[in-house]
């Protein structure tokens, strides 16, 4: 939510999308920056990507898989194989260094918007 307050603040026409929303895909093949955060693997499709969009992927979860070294992996809100093909711009998937440094960055920014917002700084 505060990274939509943020946009907000900037102009910008902020859609927030949930699991009641009634075809998300149509709403997201009209925006242009996306952010995705709702833990569910692969759950953004290329086909729901118009072309040139610039997508991050916030949102991850835990996946079976017992190949991997702890019997999971880590895999994105995102469908990186398909999105990459259509954005312009995609974070790829959370893992290792960059999975820490994302929550640590993730939580840092909402502190400091919600510092701001409450005139704390």
């Amino acid at each position: 939510m505060p990274a939509a307050l943020l946009l907000q603040r900037e102009d910008a026409t902020v859609t927030i999308i949930h699991s009641k929303t009634k075809n998300p895909e149509e709403l997201i093949r009209q925006a242009d920056i996306i952010l995705s955060a709702a833990g569910q693997p692969n759950l953004v499709r290329g086909s729901w990507i118009k072309p040139g969009a610039i997508v991050t992927n916030v949102g991850f979860s835990l996946d079976k898989d017992p190949n991997a070294p702890f019997g999971f992996r880590v895999v994105g809100d995102i469908c990186y194989e398909e999105v990459c093909k259509v954005a312009s711009a995609i974070t790829p998937a959370p893992s290792g260094p960059f999975l820490l440094i994302s929550l640590a960055m993730l939580l840092s920014n909402n502190l400091t918007s919600a510092k701001r917002i409450h005139n704390f700084m």
